[in-house]
């Protein structure tokens, strides 16, 4: 199937390893031109390299962090600059730190809010009037299940997925007259950094081993297993393509059926 990708200018951002690096091979897989960004110059350069070195495609880093409004500016200046326009954001740059409400400080709040949020709002007001004077494009907000199925373990990044799931509605209907699509996905656990990370944090909230914890939150999950970076990829491009051409405003949840109350069984 043809996704109608050659040739279009797509942003991802945190491509430098987990979904967003597996995002931004995928659409380079497909032809695009391919911008990412995080925020470590080094590991950003290297997964550049490597995507292009397995998929032939034009991918290209810029070193920006998205929790600093000067630094989102900068990133889309450059990308546009460099590309003449984009077609098509990835927001994928954030995380929050997993917890329980007694354990959780004020920075830890500010830093969901802060990056997995705001940071998300910043580059969808940066990429917005390059997408409006180029007739169109194209938003994917890579969200997270939390949104939709909270969890108190989890309780920041519930509340700023929630938050990343309203925008993403709110924002489609405003800028759908304008051919601007603007959707979310919301995985579930998939084998990254980030996930080990979040199990480390429910294993020592509910005082388990790590493999206890990884246990639980393994059965919790109908199909027996988490996700691979590669298959939260594989529908966040179709959705960025043109085949995706009356979706909008859609929150689409990939979590293998998950169902959170059984981590605690």
């Amino acid at each position: 199937m043809d996704l109608g990708l050659d040739g279009k200018i797509a942003l991802v951002t945190g491509g430098s390893k987990g979904i967003g690096r597996a995002v931004a091979a995928g659409l380079a897989r497909e032809r695009a031109r391919v911008a990412i960004a995080a925020r470590r110059k080094e590991p950003l350069e290297q997964a550049a390299a490597e995507i292009r070195r397995t998929t032939g495609g034009e991918v290209v880093p810029f070193p920006g962090d998205m929790s600093k409004p000067e630094d989102v500016a900068r990133v889309m200046n450059d990308a546009v600059a460099h590309f003449g326009g984009i077609d098509v954001l990835v927001n994928n740059a954030g995380s929050a730190p997993g917890g329980l409400l007694l354990n959780l400080t004020e920075e830890d709040w500010a830093l969901a809010l802060q990056l997995k949020f705001l940071g998300y709002v910043r580059c969808m007001r940066a990429v917005i009037p390059h997408m409006l004077r180029r007739g169109g494009g194209r938003i994917v907000n890579i969200v997270g299940n939390d949104g939709v199925k909270p969890t108190y373990l989890e309780l920041t990044p519930s509340a700023a997925n929630a938050a990343d799931l309203a925008v993403t509605q709110a924002l489609a209907e405003q800028y759908g007259r304008h051919n601007i699509l603007i959707n979310a996905v919301n995985p579930g656990p998939v084998g990254t950094d980030r996930w080990d990370g979040l199990v480390r944090g429910y294993a020592r909230d509910k005082g388990l081993s790590p493999e206890e914890a990884s246990r639980r939150a393994t059965q919790s999950i109908p199909l027996g297993r988490i996700a691979t970076p590669e298959e939260v990829a594989d529908v966040v491009v179709f959705v960025a393509s043109a085949r995706a051409s009356f979706m909008n405003g859609a929150l689409i949840t990939l979590d293998g059926g998950q169902r959170k109350a059984l981590m605690d069984v």
